[in-house]
Formats: structure tokens, C-alpha cells, sequence
């Protein structure tokens, strides 16, 4: 069942998808809030994961970001790092206040960008017990270092300067400044990011995946926000609580997870899925059901450490 839901998070009121699962079963349920990815809205693929793992038993909660989609916020299409990573967490504290919800049977799921503001949220915030990621970025590398790593530091410092004239021109009443996110057409995407940046294209701007609310722009203050955040810089907090992060073997972002579990500490592990790329694993079978099925087995119990897969091998 999805009930629509408000929350706040730092003043904001964000909006919601509260998924229950229709299993009968007496008592509060463990629970999993899911992030969307950067530019994303709860209905996508967010939204799918959340259902997906509600029909094994999770209570699941799938939200819109502060200043995107149905939640609060201007100017609209920010994209605030520390924002974001508070959003996570004030997504835990609504879901310990349903009655449905087993408090201590908390963990989150983040998608894409929302990976990386998930192991940041984990890292410092205990009552998050278990966390997982798919297809996980750190956004702010993304833009420094491009999709595949190998961009040209020029292109990040051309940004900056970007940022800076945009906040000037702000400052003198001339409007919010943005950018776009898509250029108009699939081969152009092609152009710009290869298989990588049409695949976000037909996702984002087709009929594939589409939504009304997506953003279609952030605005130019999103990079300096972006700047000098650092997802995995305290990865290693999140020990002893379990970490599983899931990558497509194609996907030309790979590298920030296999990244991310190099600095993270046991007990972790990176679950590859063969022939999928970033975006396949958004919303194409068979790999989100492959996703799901190792997401189901994790959050239930986690590489059979412990009998309760929310108790860490320490006991907290």
C-alpha cells in the first residue's frame, strides 16, 4: 500500500511515498528509506526500488529532495550536498515515528547520487543500521572528474568560474541562474557522454522514464555547493554496520563504488551485476530484480553474520 506522506527536513517539508508491506504480519517492520538520484523524483526509480522491497516486507520510504520535485524549497533544482544528506536523515527520524516501524530496523538504499549522500548520512548517524547502495556516485566527483574519471580538470574550474559570475549576477537582481542538465536530442547526448550519456537521456527525457517534476536544470550555486564535498571521505565510520553497494559491470561509473569499498571497512561487500550499465540498473529487468533479490537478502541478513541482520557482529 503507498500512502503520501510530509516530513521536514532543516525547515523544508519534503514530500513523500510511504510503501507498507500487505503481509499479515503482526508488529513494527523493518524499514528502508530510498533515495533518488540527482535530478530524480520519488515516482522513478526511487519509487520502484521502494515498492519492490515492500513487497518482500520492508516498510520503505521513497522522497523527493529539498527544492526538487513535490517538496519544499527555493530556488527549485538546487542541488545542496549537505541538504541532501540531511534529507536522509530526517527521512529516518519520520520513519521511527510510525507505529509500523521497528526503530531499531532502520537502513537506507541510495541510488546513483543518493549513494553517496547515503554512506555520508551512514557514516554519521548510528541509528541507521544497515546501508546499501546501486549504481552508487558522489555527485561532486561526477562534476569534478566527470562520469568516467578521466575528465579534464579545466572543465570543473570553467564551472567554478561559472558559479561565481552566476551568484553575481543573482546579487544584482538579475534572477536565479541555471543550467541545463540534457542537451534537446539522444544523438547529441551521445556526443557529450557516449552510451552513458544517452542512456541518462532516454531515462530522464523519453518516454522510457520520464516524469513532469524530474529536473530538468540545477541551478549554477548547486556547484559550488558541489565543490569541495566529499561522499566517501568517512566511509570508514559506518563499520561495524553492514555495507552493500551494487554495480553493473558495464557501467562506466563503477569506479567511485569500487572506490567508496576500498576505503570502507568490514563488514562490506561489492555485488557486481553482470551486463548492466548505471542506468539499466534504474529500471530494466533482469537487472533490477537481481538487484532486489541481493537488496532482500542483505537488509534481512547480512552475509549471515549475525542471526539478526540488524545487529551488528559486535552486538550493537
Amino acid at each position: 500500500m503507498r500512502t503520501d506522506v510530509t516530513f521536514p527536513s532543516a525547515g523544508l517539508n519534503l514530500a513523500g511515498h510511504l510503501y507498507t508491506p500487505d503481509d499479515g504480519a503482526v508488529g513494527p517492520h523493518p524499514a528502508i528509506v530510498v533515495g533518488h538520484p540527482g535530478s530524480g523524483v520519488k515516482e522513478q526509480t526511487a519509487g520502484l526500488y521502494a515498492l519492490r522491497l515492500a513487497e518482500q516486507g520492508f516498510v520503505t520510504l521513497a522522497f523527493d529532495a529539498a527544492h526538487q520535485g513535490e517538496s519544499e524549497g527555493e530556488p527549485r533544482g538546487l542541488e545542496d550536498p549537505a541538504h541532501r544528506v540531511e534529507d536522509i536523515k530526517a527521512a529516518v527520524s519520520y520513519l521511527i515515528t510510525r507505529d509500523e516501524v521497528d526503530a531499531d530496523r532502520v537502513g537506507v538504499l541510495g541510488i546513483c547520487a543518493s549513494g553517496g549522500y547515503a554512506l555520508a548520512a551512514t557514516a554519521s548517524d548510528h541509528r541507521i543500521k544497515a546501508v546499501a547502495t546501486v549504481s552508487a556516485a558522489d555527485i561532486a566527483r561526477q562534476f569534478r572528474n566527470g562520469a568516467d574519471g578521466a575528465q579534464d580538470p579545466a572543465v570543473f574550474q570553467d564551472m567554478l568560474a561559472a558559479a561565481s559570475a552566476a551568484r553575481t549576477a543573482e546579487a544584482r537582481g538579475e534572477g536565479v541562474q541555471t543550467f541545463p542538465l540534457f542537451p534537446d536530442t539522444a544523438e547529441q547526448a551521445h556526443a557529450l557522454g557516449g552510451r552513458h550519456g544517452v542512456e541518462g537521456w532516454e531515462y530522464y527525457c523519453s518516454d522510457r522514464a520520464q516524469h513532469s517534476r524530474s529536473a530538468k536544470a540545477f541551478t549554477w550555486s548547486s556547484i559550488d555547493r558541489m565543490a569541495c564535498f566529499d561522499a566517501f571521505r568517512f566511509v570508514q565510520l559506518i563499520a561495524p554496520r553492514p555495507l552493500l553497494m551494487i554495480a553493473g559491470r558495464e557501467a562506466v561509473t563503477s569506479w567511485m563504488s569500487v572506490e567508496a569499498f576500498q576505503n570502507a571497512r568490514a563488514p562490506k561487500e561489492l555485488h557486481w551485476i553482470d551486463g548492466a550499465s548505471h542506468v539499466d540498473l534504474y529500471d530494466k529487468e533482469p537487472y533490477v530484480g537481481l538487484a532486489v533479490e541481493k537488496l532482500t537478502g542483505f537488509f534481512r541478513q547480512t552475509s549471515g553474520q549475525a542471526a539478526d541482520p540488524w545487529i551488528s557482529p559486535t552486538g550493537e
